[in-house]
């Protein structure tokens, strides 16, 4: 078993795959945790066997509690005690104002991207922390820049979530930091990936480039390296950061 043991949440595609893919390449035996698309994921699982890495893919709702704890005991089982955590899991739903909105609508924003990231980071916590016996251990979460640009017209409920994530980053990482464990958070901006296309609009990166003052979307491999670097012995000084991967907007 490796010494360094990664779970990313959400990973059979976009942000959370390159992530996979990069930390795999960096010697990472990765968890490939994915609530709907199995055939992404085993593709995932394969390609980085093939590159000579080591990774799993497990079925997991983050917003279920009994999801997580079966996730994290399987990653236990076949891999080992972990070491790292990508809280990388999250939704959001048609574009639409805020007074169009129902609970529904928001309950399940909020479950997925708030809820969850509260779990696996409980159940991570109780592997890396030194009070728990672990060793330490690093967790990033996907934030974004919506949650201080508010996203109006769009998805407030998903900026309002995100906003939560920055808050739970920063509050765990002073409730842990004694502990050997560091917490952060990425923020990425318009990133060229299909969740615009959950909103209902597939191509929103093309249409608001133009006031991303690097004049382009970003890629999902960007946001990867910022992430593998927040994990990283490089950043053993920094937690409770949030790192905006934005292209300067």
């Amino acid at each position: 078993m490796t010494n360094d043991i990664l779970l990313i949440t959400g990973a059979s595609r976009g942000i959370g795959a390159a992530t996979a893919r990069l930390a795999a390449a960096r010697g990472y035996a990765v968890c490939i945790a994915y609530r709907a698309r199995r055939d992404a994921a085993d593709v995932l699982v394969a390609e980085i066997a093939q590159a000579g890495g080591k990774a799993i893919a497990v079925q997991a709702d983050v917003a279920d509690e009994a999801h997580v704890v079966r996730l994290f005991e399987t990653i236990d089982r076949e891999l080992g005690r972990l070491t790292a955590l990508v809280n990388n899991a999250g939704t959001l739903e048609t574009q639409m104002r805020v007074d169009e909105m129902d609970a529904a609508r928001i309950n399940r924003v909020f479950a997925a991207n708030v809820t969850g990231s509260f779990l696996c980071a409980r159940e991570a916590v109780r592997r890396m922390s030194t009070w728990h016996g672990g060793t330490g251990g690093a967790i990033v979460n996907l934030s974004s820049a919506a949650a201080r640009i508010g996203s109006p017209g769009e998805y407030v409920d998903y900026a309002a979530s995100k906003a939560a994530v920055d808050t739970l980053t920063i509050g765990l990482a002073k409730e842990v930091a004694a502990e050997g464990i560091r917490v952060n958070a990425v923020r990425p901006g318009v990133i060229d990936t299909e969740i615009h296309a959950s909103g209902g609009e597939p191509g929103r990166v093309e249409r608001v480039k133009g006031a991303i003052p690097m004049g382009r979307g970003g890629q999902a491999e960007e946001v990867a390296r910022a992430v593998l670097w927040l994990l990283s012995d490089e950043a053993s000084y920094t937690t409770g950061a949030l790192l905006d991967v934005t292209g300067g907007r």
